[in-house]
């Protein structure tokens, strides 16, 4: 549940019987409990300065100037939600070529920005009026370029073990890999262990201890030799990766 605060609230016509609504509440429900769902925690990170986002958000009403759409010099809509409110909430919880809903289009608002967005939308409406302003809004929508709109910072790596590397052959049991200046050499074994110096464990944990360290990235350490050449491990994790190896992502 999240509530949006408004700093000019419509006034209760109505005698005053309740508290004036300064805010509006969006709810984030789920179809059951194996439902999955998406949020963009890094990306909404991000989008506020590397702080955690929080649920009340401060945005304008849509009032005057060139967003407010109007029939006539009238108003189209008396309640058109401002865009940049949609744009918060599409982003935060969908992702490029999702499928939104609206059920009570209005003049479009949503659908505008999810177009924009890279989402794809249905929207219903009943009245004729709105549906028209709907449909030309639309028309005048440009998407954003493709190669903007993924939610880089949610994507997860594939992840590939040193133990795929040796299954695979891009490195064979009893081969040499080298620390950086060939201080030392650990020789890869069958169950994608390395031993070195009578330290055996995996190539993060022997490096480490090499070094006198509590923890290393093995992975930044160790080389083999290629043809003349030190490779790093890492490269041949990449090289993996490219050909199709390792656990997919997890999906948010």
């Amino acid at each position: 549940m999240l509530s949006g605060s408004r700093r000019t609230p419509t006034p209760n016509f109505r005698g005053g019987t309740r508290f004036n609504n300064a805010h509006e509440t969006l709810i984030w429900a789920a179809r059951d409990r194996e439902s999955r769902y998406t949020f963009n925690y890094r990306t909404m990170k991000a989008y506020n300065d590397d702080l955690q986002m929080r649920s009340d958000w401060h945005i304008p009403v849509c009032q005057g100037g060139k967003e407010r759409v109007r029939i006539g010099g009238r108003k189209a809509h008396p309640t058109q939600k401002p865009e940049a409110l949609l744009y918060r909430v599409i982003t935060s919880c969908t992702k490029p070529g999702d499928i939104i809903l609206d059920p009570f289009a209005g003049t479009g608002t949503t659908l505008a920005v999810a177009k924009r967005l890279g989402r794809r939308y249905i929207g219903i409406e009943k009245n004729e009026a709105y549906l028209r302003v709907c449909e030309e809004r639309l028309r005048r929508t440009v998407p954003y370029p493709e190669d903007i709109l993924p939610n880089r910072l949610e994507e997860r790596p594939r992840r590939v073990p040193f133990g795929e590397l040796i299954e695979r052959g891009y490195i064979l049991p009893g081969e040499f890999i080298y620390s950086p200046d060939r201080t030392y050499r650990a020789t890869v074994m069958a169950d994608a262990t390395v031993t070195c110096g009578g330290l055996t464990g995996s190539i993060h944990r022997v490096s480490a201890q090499l070094l006198g360290k509590d923890a290393n990235n093995g992975w930044h350490f160790w080389f083999v030799e290629r043809e003349g050449t030190m490779v790093s491990i890492d490269e041949l994790r990449q090289r993996a990766i490219r050909d199709g190896g390792g656990e997919p992502p997890q999906q948010a």
